[in-house]
Order: structure tokens, then C-alpha cells, then sequence
């Protein structure tokens, strides 16, 4: 049923796993358009308390996939069609966020750009305690979008949104967990058992009143949300085709072959 994703159902508790490990569940078109499809399916069953989102391998996710051509190499589609690629990652993270049940994040290894704000549109993360986790969107060129803005304001603040996505800073485990960004921090393999842990409260209290909660919750903390992140996918069509933006990208490309040849020497 899915090319990139892994989905279990056990009880009132499902488990969806980012199953891209050859590429540490970078997020390629194929994989956001699946995560949409399978949000709206697992959203129809009335059966389910929580939803758990997990990364296959050692890692969560490294963002966004900048080698998938769907994504970054379609300037000779139609512009609609351009529009709608880029509007991908804010579609999913949308649909994430509106699921009637609770959701979390397991996270092991580091949870990065685009997979993050996957993250921060699910209702708890559990991160292990060697873990980390940031947004390096401007320091390649790219403004932070995917309507993350507005939810990390929500949990952090202002001036920590801004540390994380101006100056991009990488944050530990526990400096994610005093800032709100995370909820809970376990030792290294324990996410997805944490994770359950947390499901497994959720599924004994009354359903209809954990989820009318949650509506209400969303509905006031995303005032105004709309407004801030309607427009960020052509912000990310502008910025992208910047000669900045191609050569940050570029160098960041670089780095990696450098830092691959010095790991294999």
C-alpha cells in the first residue's frame, strides 16, 4: 500500500514508521504524499485513540530530501504544478495536525528541517537523551515553512522560535525539553516504548472528551495561523531559485561528500 511508509495497527494504537533508512527518512515527494493518504486514512477510524510517528533505523528524519528531483529539479513543470510539489510538506504537516486522535513523535538519533516540523504538528514528541534536533532551513537558503511558524511560537516563544530557525541552532535532547519543544526525554532505543507508555494513558481515559479537548486546544492555539503560512510555499519557490539559496545549497552538498571521504579514509 505504501512505497515509504510502514503502518501498524495494534488495538486502538497505530504506529506509522518513515521507512526511507537508505536515505535516514528524508522526505521526497513520494513519502509526503503517502503520510497525507495515510492520515486521512487512519483519521476515518473511530477505533483508534493514538497514532505514533517513528523513523526507521537510527534516526527520525533529516528533513527534507534535497536530492529528490520531483522537488527541487521541476522548474519545467507548469507553474501550478510547481506550486503544488512545493505545498506538499504544508499539506501533510496540516493534515497531521488535524487528526481527531492523539499523535506522537518517537525520536531517536536527530529529527531535522522538515522532518521537525512533521514533529511539532503531532501533539507530544518523546526524544531519546542522545538525540537532537534542528532547523537548518536558513542557513540553506530556504525560509523555515510548512506552517511551523505559528506552532513553534506556540511552544517555545518568540525569541526561542527565532534562535531556532534565524540562527538555525542545533538543540539537545534536554535543552529541547526545558525550551517546550519536546515532552519527553528517555534513554537511547526507549522512544517508540515511551511513546506507547503515553498512548496507552490516552486510550484509558473517555475518548470523546480527550478529543473534543484537543479541537478545542487547536482551534485557539492556531488563530491566526492561516494568515502566517498561506503563502509560504511560494516564498519557498522565490528563495529556493535565489542565487543565494543555490549556492548555500551547493556548499552544504559539499560538506557532505568532504565529511563522507573523511568517514571513509
Amino acid at each position: 500500500m505504501y512505497a515509504t511508509l510502514k503502518l501498524e495497527v495494534k488495538g486502538a494504537v497505530a504506529t506509522v514508521t518513515l521507512n526511507r533508512p537508505e536515505a535516514r527518512n528524508a522526505m521526497s515527494a513520494q513519502l509526503m504524499r503517502e503520510m497525507i493518504r495515510c492520515a486521512q486514512r487512519l483519521g476515518a477510524k473511530r477505533e483508534l485513540d493514538a497514532v505514533i510517528v517513528r523513523g526507521a533505523g537510527r534516526w527520525f528524519s533529516a528533513g527534507a530530501d534535497l536530492k529528490d528531483a520531483a522537488r527541487w529539479g521541476n522548474r519545467s513543470l507548469p507553474l501550478d504544478e510547481q506550486r503544488e510539489v512545493a505545498r506538499l510538506g504544508f499539506a501533510m504537516a496540516r493534515a497531521w495536525e488535524e487528526l481527531p486522535q492523539i499523535t506522537l513523535a518517537a525520536i531517536e538519533g536527530y529529527c531535522i528541517g522538515g522532518g521537525l516540523a512533521l514533529a511539532v504538528s503531532l501533539d507530544w514528541r518523546v526524544i531519546v537523551e542522545d538525540a537532537f534536533v534542528s532547523f537548518p532551513e536558513i542557513a540553506l537558503g530556504i525560509p523555515l515553512t510548512w506552517g511551523t511558524l505559528p506552532r513553534l511560537v506556540n511552544l517555545v516563544g518568540p525569541a526561542r522560535a527565532k534562535r531556532l530557525t534565524i540562527l538555525c541552532e542545533r538543540m539537545p535532547a534536554r535543552e529541547a525539553l526545558a525550551m517546550g519543544l519536546v515532552d519527553y526525554v528517555t534513554p537511547p532505543g526507549k522512544s517508540l516504548q515511551v511513546a506507547r507508555e503515553v498512548a496507552r494513558k490516552v486510550k484509558a481515559l473517555p475518548r470523546h472528551s480527550v478529543r473534543m479537548s484537543k479541537e478545542s486546544i487547536n482551534a485557539y492555539a492556531n488563530i491566526g495561523a492561516h494568515a502566517a503560512g498561506h503563502m509560504a510555499h511560494d516564498q519557498v519557490q522565490l528563495a529556493a531559485a535565489s542565487p543565494e539559496a543555490k549556492a548555500a545549497r551547493a556548499a552544504f552538498a559539499r560538506g557532505r561528500r568532504v565529511a563522507a571521504r573523511s568517514g571513509s579514509s
